[in-house]
């Protein structure tokens, strides 16, 4: 079992397990259409969100392969909830897990989902002993594809309309990073 201590601490933000008082602040991003652009989802009502958090809630915890951690991201100076990242755990066997993220468009550009994301490949590699993280986007996605490369994940493929999405083909970037590579980015000490 993994179980993280939380809060996750970066500089800037505070990760932590989901709870009921956060509908409102999800529901803030999560209905938007610049948010849902290019997921497979469409901007989401209060009622989705509010099933879509019942979810979250209860996935603070890795017991087993196929489940995934979703933490709250909160500005450490207000606590204020500003993005969703997710941690799957994908194999035991082959030790691989991806991470995601969505960010409300007003910090966009800040950074911040790049601390959030780097602090997930962290609980990954380190927390949860996984061997490769992999990330993946629209490749119309330019900002998400910048925040996997800024965390030092390779780009290892792009896939030509491998997705129909909201009426039309679409392409799509995979990133990847292995636990080798993850540890020589680490200050050492």
């Amino acid at each position: 079992m993994f179980e993280p201590e939380y809060p996750i601490r970066t500089p800037r933000l505070l990760l932590r397990p989901f709870t009921p008082a956060d509908l409102d602040a999800l529901y803030d991003f999560h209905r938007l259409p610049e948010v849902s652009r290019y997921l497979e989802t469409e901007p989401r009502s209060r009622e989705q969100v509010r099933s879509l958090l019942a979810g979250k809630i209860f996935a603070r915890v890795l017991t087993t392969e196929g489940q995934r951690l979703c933490l709250a991201a909160d500005l450490a100076g207000t606590r204020e909830l500003v993005g969703d990242c997710t941690l799957f755990w994908r194999s035991r066997e082959h030790r691989r897990g991806e991470i995601g993220y969505i960010f409300h468009p007003a910090c966009h550009g800040r950074g911040l989902a790049t601390e959030a994301a780097a602090a997930m490949l962290r609980l990954g590699f380190e927390g949860l002993g996984l061997h490769r993280i992999v990330a993946r986007c629209d490749a119309r996605n330019v900002a998400s594809a910048r925040v996997m490369e800024r965390i030092g994940m390779r780009r290892e493929a792009h896939l030509v309309q491998s997705e129909f999405l909201k009426g039309e083909w679409t392409d799509e970037l995979i990133y990847a990073m292995l636990r080798t590579e993850w540890q020589a980015r680490q200050p050492p000490g």
